[in-house]
């Protein structure tokens, strides 16, 4: 059997769940590697979450909300867009590829565009290979990624 990578996905309640939701009750095709962890919003998502998810055996990381002025909060997508790239810049620093994380906005109709995004980002972590953290905890400091 092959490698299949794992991939943790932290959605908004309001838009890009509905979305995903509405890939599957449209039976579009996509892979099943991504598990969705549904949140109110993406304003509300803690960085550790990320690194957690890393640490936890994930080998991508998937944050989903709504499009930028559609937040049902005001302005969390904006949030969580400036700790996306702070995000980034740490796992850089970890010596985790940066692409293994990914934000991305898709609306509570745009199923066909989870769908897209979807089979994107699992080729992408399906070509950087299974995640190979050598150490128990990323965050407390002791780490060596491939």
């Amino acid at each position: 059997m092959s490698w299949e990578p794992k991939i943790a996905g932290f959605l908004c309640n309001w838009c890009s769940y509905t979305g995903a939701d509405l890939a599957g009750t449209s039976r579009l095709h996509y892979p099943p590697n991504i598990r969705v962890i549904r949140m109110m919003c993406t304003g509300r998502m803690d960085p550790v979450f990320v690194f957690k998810a890393f640490q936890a055996g994930a080998d991508g990381v998937i944050v989903s909300g709504c499009h930028p002025g559609d937040c049902h909060y005001q302005e969390g997508n904006f949030k969580m867009l400036r700790r996306a790239h702070l995000i980034k810049r740490v796992l850089a620093d970890l010596g985790i590829h940066p692409d293994r994380f990914r934000l991305t906005w898709v609306s509570a109709s745009e199923g066909d565009r989870w769908a897209r995004f979807s089979a994107d980002f699992t080729q992408t972590i399906r070509t950087l290979g299974p995640l190979k953290l050598t150490s128990d905890s990323i965050l407390e400091g002791t780490y060596n990624a491939a």
